[in-house]
Order: C-alpha cells, then sequence, then structure tokens
C-alpha cells in the first residue's frame, strides 16, 4: 500500500492486515496461548478475551483461488467463504485452536458444515443468531453467550468470571474510543489519513492481541496529530462513504481513491459498526450488556429484519456528519441481504439528493479496470 504516513504503528498496522499470519499472533503462540478464530462481526469478542484466548477474524487476505474449495461450495456461493476455506484447507489456519461461526448467512453456515467434515480443529462451535433486534432476541443471545461460556470454560480449562468478563468490556470499549478518535481526524477538510489507510488499521485490530493494538493505535493517532497537516489529503474530487459487507481489502478501497474519490467513514462490518457506540460497562449482568450491545444497540447489518429505519437514519447522520459528497454501496455477488439494501439505500438517497453508486464484487479484488472506470463516471456525474 502506497503511503505518506511516516509512523512506526502504521507500519505495524500495515504488516498485520496484509497477511493470514502476523508477528502478534507469532509472538501470542510463542507465549504458550491459544487463539480462536470467528466468522461474523455478532460474535462476542469479549468472551473470547475474558477466556484468555486471542480472537481472530477470518479472512483470506491472500488467497488468488478456490481450486480446494470448489468441490464444498455450489457456484452460487459467495467467494469470501470460497477463499476462506480455500486457505484453510491449503493449511494456512492450522495455528487456529478453535473456530466459532455464527449462522449469519446460508454461506458461512456452509463453512461449519465443511470445516467440520474436513479439518481437525480442535474447537468448533456455531452460534444460532437472531433474525431480529427486539427484547426477545436479546434475551435469546444471552442465551447463546452463556452456552459459549461454558463451552469455553469446559474446553479450554479456564473461568470465565463476570469480573473478566467486564475487564475485557472494558478493553474493547478502549480499542473502539480510539478508532472513534481516528475516525474523528478524517471529519477535517484536509484528514490526516485516507480510506485505504484507515481500513488496515481496522482489519489489524480484528488480528493482535488489544493490549498490543490499543497503545500502537494510541501512538498512531499521536503520530497523526504531529504532522499537524503535513500529510492531510488535499488531491481529491469527493468526499465518499463505503456502504456493505465484508470489505478487508486496503487495495480495493485504494483503487477507488487513486480516481480521486477519498473515502472519509463507512457502515461496514470491519468499520463503524464495530465500533460507533460501546457495550455498557455498568450493566448489573454483562452477559446481558454483551448480548443487548451485539443485537441491539450498535449499528445493524441488514442480516437482521425490521431495523432497516433505523439503519438508514445511522446511514444519513455519518453524511452530514463527515460531508459526503456520494455514497459507494459494495455488495459481494450472491449476497441476498445486501441486494435488497442497497435498492433501499438508492431510493432513499434519491430523496436527499445524494449519489449513490451500487458496486457488485467478487471477495478478492479483480478487474481493476472496471471499478476504476465506474469510478470515474460516478465522480463525472456528481460534478467533480
Amino acid at each position: 500500500m502506497e503511503t505518506a504516513i511516516r509512523s512506526k504503528a502504521f507500519e505495524t498496522f500495515a504488516e498485520v492486515a496484509g497477511a493470514i499470519m502476523n508477528p502478534a499472533v507469532r509472538e501470542w503462540r510463542a507465549q504458550g496461548k491459544q487463539v480462536v478464530g470467528y466468522f461474523c462481526s455478532h460474535m462476542p469478542t469479549e468472551l473470547l478475551m475474558a477466556a484468555g484466548l486471542l480472537p481472530y477474524r477470518m479472512r483470506g487476505t491472500g488467497s488468488d483461488g478456490t481450486e480446494l474449495s470448489d468441490a464444498f461450495f455450489s457456484s452460487i456461493n459467495c467467494s469470501f467463504p470460497r477463499h476462506t476455506f480455500n486457505l484453510a484447507l491449503k493449511g494456512e489456519y492450522d495455528f487456529l485452536d478453535g473456530l466459532v461461526c455464527v449462522s449469519s448467512c446460508d454461506h458461512i453456515r456452509r463453512v461449519y458444515d465443511n470445516w467440520k467434515q474436513n479439518l481437525n480443529t480442535p474447537f468448533l462451535k456455531i452460534m444460532s443468531l437472531p433474525k431480529k433486534v427486539g427484547d426477545p432476541q436479546v434475551d435469546w443471545y444471552l442465551e447463546e453467550i452463556n452456552i459459549l461460556r461454558t463451552e469455553l470454560e469446559q474446553h479450554f480449562n479456564v473461568q470465565i468470571s463476570d469480573q473478566r468478563l467486564r475487564d475485557a468490556i472494558k478493553l474493547r470499549n478502549e480499542t473502539r474510543r480510539l478508532q472513534r478518535q481516528l475516525y474523528a481526524l478524517r471529519k477535517e477538510k484536509h484528514p490526516p489519513i485516507n480510506g485505504a489507510e484507515t481500513l488496515a488499521v481496522m482489519v489489524a485490530g480484528s488480528a493482535m492481541p488489544a493490549e498490543q493494538y490499543n497503545p500502537l493505535l494510541h501512538s498512531l493517532l499521536e503520530d497523526l496529530q504531529q504532522a499537524n497537516g503535513n500529510t492531510g489529503k488535499t488531491d481529491y474530487r469527493a468526499r465518499l462513504m463505503i456502504v456493505g459487507s465484508e470489505l478487508d481489502d486496503p487495495d480495493y478501497v485504494e483503487v477507488i481513491e487513486q480516481q480521486g474519490g477519498l473515502v472519509v467513514t463507512d457502515s461496514i462490518c470491519y468499520g463503524t459498526r464495530t465500533m460507533w457506540v460501546d457495550v455498557d460497562e455498568q450493566a448489573a449482568d454483562p452477559v446481558e450488556a454483551l448480548a443487548r450491545y451485539y443485537i441491539q444497540e450498535r449499528p445493524s447489518c441488514p442480516r437482521m429484519n425490521g431495523d432497516q429505519p433505523r439503519r438508514q437514519k445511522f446511514l444519513q447522520d455519518m453524511i452530514r456528519e463527515f460531508e459526503v459528497d456520494g455514497v459507494i454501496g459494495e455488495r459481494m455477488l450472491f449476497c441476498d441481504f445486501w441486494c435488497a439494501e442497497h435498492y433501499m439505500n438508492k431510493m432513499d438517497l434519491k430523496e436527499v439528493g445524494v449519489p449513490f453508486l451500487q458496486l457488485d464484487r467478487e471477495y478478492i479484488t479483480s478487474g481493476k479496470g472496471q471499478l476504476m472506470t465506474r469510478i470515474q463516471a460516478f465522480l463525472e456525474t456528481m460534478g467533480k
């Protein structure tokens, strides 16, 4: 990734985001500690942290094919699980001591089925995820978290006390607060960090211990503030927001920004949806606080039914707050949830006069020429 940022902390984040195995994981495992992978941002990572485990969000970074996994998925499966499972079949995820899937969609459910049949990860679990965001669903997810809590305690021979959960919630909230500070810098007319660089920082946060990530992010914030505008982005034509699903590739955002669109905020599951609000640290029951946060309080995705008006308000609040000129809706092929959501986004944004561009894509960034042309045309239609 090309960057003008001069920061050792950022170099570390870029390295972590650019590979499956990274130095932080190697160091963690060298200390005799264990790693548990997870799919979907609905996973209550605080539970794994309270168990003394490293939560590691699954991705297909570096994958260049699906030759092994194609035998296990249909031709209309999303390419994200196919690339990720392909890496697992090649042994890239052999460092995992466990894997937790959430029933976020049929594609991820098939990953769990195939993983169970073909790989020997010691701890394997799928969590049921409600479809709505009401109080009954919070109670349902609370039970799911308690079931996982018991199974983790039994398998890893640890005790996940309420105090350890509270400590994990505080640590993870600190991560969220620092990430919001990073986003706040992007509100400036000449932000010191662009969208691709920010995504690298966010992805790194899902693949290293919070005890290491938080001080590094604090250091990066100091570096960016001390630069005092010397690295501010000035050569852009429009301020953009990205809305969509699984986007963990900074290079994809870099292609957009190379055409003149500066990505200043987002609603993606590596971005604001993971950190825009905190888990309640003062709640009487920390498990209930987690259930309420992951089902009801954080910005939702279209996987959750009946919450589109709240998502639309969040999107429009972001547009105003970050002075967004246009919105890009990215969707991976065969994702039904985002197909319907982007149709509604297009209609809603048309009413308020905000340009919207929908881009369907494969998991790995391909067809860069077509992407460049679409972005150039989008900017021109905005008169930028």
